[in-house]
């Protein structure tokens, strides 16, 4: 539904304007051809990735079930969670700084809903014909051909839908294994999201295409604000295309007349339907595929190219105006210097990351003991997570007041890509003349990388009296 009446007034409001079917015209040209190479490039990404190995092991897997991200080697734990954070951040503001400079342009080439929806749409061609025999075909009454046509349409889309739903759970179960278990072992978290992910590609650019880009994206609303009249976003050129008639009309002894034809090719081509003769719509995707089909007609009329073209709103209203130069714009300079930031700050914590860590707990069962020696007794638990993926030899250091040293042996190993707990004894003098709590440290350092080392800062109880140190023990 798409409408209501308004009973006092008698009057229908509008919510949206229903199309129908888009069925867009196929096009030629550099944007066309650039739309096309994204498309290529991100799924030879998106496809291949899973099915390199680095290291012996998978290049890139989201190893939820152990916690841990491979990526070309790296691994990274919970404990990188900030450096996630850093990378998502650099993320978001380089598509920030890209709207500044030509709106929705991500939207037009390397978004994932636009680059299965070409893929959707290619494939629809290759069967069903083009725009003018698929808009037939959709008319035609019901019948074995249409059936088959059909048919062989959406087989080729759930076939598709489903290896791109096995390669995103390759992604975070080994893709190898996963095709090797398939179908009957999968388990069923892996079995819901190849099912639910495979339904969501099918629909989405099989059937609901532009209707994502204009009503369920929230990007399309908001990107907006990120712009300004000096953004460059795909615009009709009214003071050269008006006003418009047809290329008949065309004559010296008639009235002037723009460059515009009135062709409608530019709807045409549209994958989202609208007229960018109308002005800036938040529907516009920026995929320049209007542009292609604009200057074919233009170069057939003999007008110059460009009457649609990617313009700022100041070019567009001002044409003999000077233009702005792009990094002298405050948006652009606010966004180019975030992204910098962020970037340094996540490569900077790349570069400083200690592939170890440690946490130490007290046990608590026994504050504190003397021993036979007369000297005070603390012990600890040491959580060692050794964040290689190879094994490695540790050594325990303490230092701090009382004469503090190690009770237990100062060096084991620690296992690949694992967390090891180590129980400690840590003695101090009973006779000094400190009391209560001191602070400690434990120094965890790998004997074949002496630069690996962590630091870490605890307590050390001491008792009040020695008569309170034997009633603690």
């Amino acid at each position: 539904m798409h409408a209501r009446v308004n009973k006092a007034q008698g009057a229908r409001i509008e919510f949206y304007n229903k199309t129908g079917k888009i069925h867009p015209r196929t096009t030629a040209g550099r944007y066309n051809t650039l739309r096309w190479s994204m498309v290529w490039i991100t799924q030879i990404i998106f496809y291949g990735l899973c099915w390199l190995e680095w290291g012996g092991q998978q290049a890139v897997l989201f190893d939820i079930e152990e916690r841990k991200f491979h990526l070309f080697g790296l691994v990274l734990w919970p404990q990188d969670a900030m450096l996630l954070a850093v990378m998502l951040i650099v993320a978001a503001t380089g598509l920030f700084f890209a709207t500044a400079l030509a709106g929705r342009v991500f939207c037009g080439f390397a978004c994932p809903q636009t680059v299965y929806t070409a893929i959707f749409r290619w494939v629809e061609t290759r069967v069903e014909g083009d725009h003018l025999a698929r808009m037939r075909l959709d008319q035609s009454p019901p019948g074995l051909l249409k059936f088959a046509i059909k048919a062989t349409k959406h087989v080729i889309w759930l076939s598709i839908a489903l290896w791109t739903a096995i390669t995103f759970v390759g992604y975070f179960t080994p893709i190898r294994d996963l095709l090797a278990r398939l179908p009957a072992e999968l388990g069923p978290w892996e079995g819901f999201w190849v099912f639910f992910y495979a339904a969501f590609t099918y629909l989405l650019a099989g059937f609901a295409r532009e209707m994502v880009c204009m009503h369920m994206c929230p990007y399309s609303r908001f990107q907006g604000v990120m712009g300004d009249p000096d953004t460059r976003n795909v615009s009709y050129d009214v003071l050269r295309g008006e006003p418009r008639g047809t290329l008949s009309r065309r004559q010296p002894e008639r009235a002037p007349q723009g460059d515009c034809v009135d062709c409608g090719v530019c709807v045409q081509v549209c994958p989202t339907g609208i007229d960018i003769r109308e002005g800036l719509q938040y529907a516009c995707i920026n995929c320049g595929l209007c542009i292609d089909a604009c200057d074919e007609v233009m170069t057939r009329i003999g007008a110059p190219k460009g009457l649609i073209r990617f313009a700022t709103e100041r070019e567009l209203s001002a044409p003999k105006a000077t233009p702005r130069p792009t990094l002298l714009r405050p948006r652009v300079q606010v966004y180019l210097a975030a992204l910098v930031l962020f970037a340094a700050t996540g490569v900077w914590m790349l570069i400083e990351r200690t592939p170890l860590a440690v946490d130490i707990l007290r046990d608590r069962h026994a504050l504190m003991r003397l021993d036979d020696a007369g000297r005070i007794e603390n012990d600890y638990i040491l959580k060692i997570a050794n964040m290689l993926e190879q094994p490695r030899r540790l050594r325990v250091q303490v230092d701090g007041p009382a004469d503090i040293r190690l009770e237990s042996s100062d060096t084991f190993d620690a296992a690949a890509g694992s967390i090891t707990s180590l129980s400690v004894s840590v003695s101090g003098a009973a006779d000094s003349s400190l009391r209560g709590s001191q602070q400690i440290r434990f120094t965890i350092q790998d004997l074949e990388a002496p630069e690996t080392r962590v630091v870490e800062k605890t307590s050390f109880l001491l008792p009040v009296t020695l008569a309170g140190a034997l009633r603690q023990d």
